[in-house]
């Protein structure tokens, strides 16, 4: 099954971050968190990615071509000028780097990896957010119902504490709740390959075009996900998530 990753972002609210590499190549640890949403995905058996290029997409390219050249040990013969690797330390995926254009929407980058995908189920996500969520499950709770899109619906804690009232009196403080901001769309959808019919063209969004219109007609479903998620749409969000790296308890780190 292939899984369609979006990758062509500025990235505005990283712009310290972002002003000479794609958001998706910002760093969690030593690996950028398109590495990590990879290796997610690859743990339950899914490594053809095909990934929609925008803002900077020579610098995504560049990263996976040298990584095919240099990832892992390597025994270099300096005489003849060749060289072997340990493949048991090689990262084994399909990586198609598909340009769709500098200012293309959402959804128009998705309608863009169309003759890539085939005519079959995918996957997709963006290139900016984690999680721990069960790809099988999610793949199940898919095929289950039959529709033509499925998001994993997240309930992220919310940013600030959380005042619990009886009248002026304060009688109960959530420093981060968990539901503090309800349910929201977490990406990691599954899809039919008749939802590229719902995308108008480049200035579509995937979020107000064809989202919008699959849920009116009863098209779009949601898969609930309780545990972790965290996108990375600010410099505070990338500081938690090197911290959680750092600290070795990564909740999407179940490889």
């Amino acid at each position: 099954m292939k899984v369609a990753i979006l990758a062509g972002g500025i990235g505005s609210r990283l712009s310290e971050e972002t002003v000479v590499r794609p958001k998706p190549m910002v760093e969690i640890g030593d690996y950028p968190i398109l590495w990590h949403i990879m290796r997610h995905y690859r743990t339950y058996g899914h490594k053809q990615f095909v990934v929609a290029l925008g803002y900077k997409g020579e610098v995504i390219k560049r990263y996976f071509v040298d990584k095919a050249q240099l990832q892992g040990n390597i025994s270099v013969n300096l005489q003849t000028g060749s060289y072997q690797r340990q493949p048991e330390l090689v990262d084994d995926f399909s990586v198609e780097l598909i340009e769709t254009g500098a200012k293309t929407n959402t959804g128009g980058r998705v309608k863009r990896l169309a003759p890539w995908l085939g005519n079959s189920t995918f996957m997709l996500t963006w290139g900016d957010g984690v999680s721990n969520v069960n790809l099988d499950e999610l793949l199940a709770f898919h095929r289950r119902h039959g529709k033509l899109l499925t998001v994993t619906a997240v309930r992220p804690p919310a940013r600030f504490g959380h005042l619990v009232f009886d009248g002026d009196q304060i009688i109960d403080f959530d420093e981060k709740p968990d539901t503090g901001e309800g349910w929201i769309n977490g990406a990691f959808f599954v899809a039919e390959p008749g939802v590229l019919e719902y995308i108008d063209g480049d200035e579509s969004s995937w979020e107000h075009g064809p989202m919008r219109t699959l849920a009116r007609q009863g098209q779009l479903m949601a898969y609930r996900h309780n545990g972790f998620w965290q996108c990375m749409d600010t410099l505070r969000e990338r500081q938690l998530l090197q911290e959680l790296w750092s600290s070795g308890k990564a909740p999407w780190k179940i490889w």
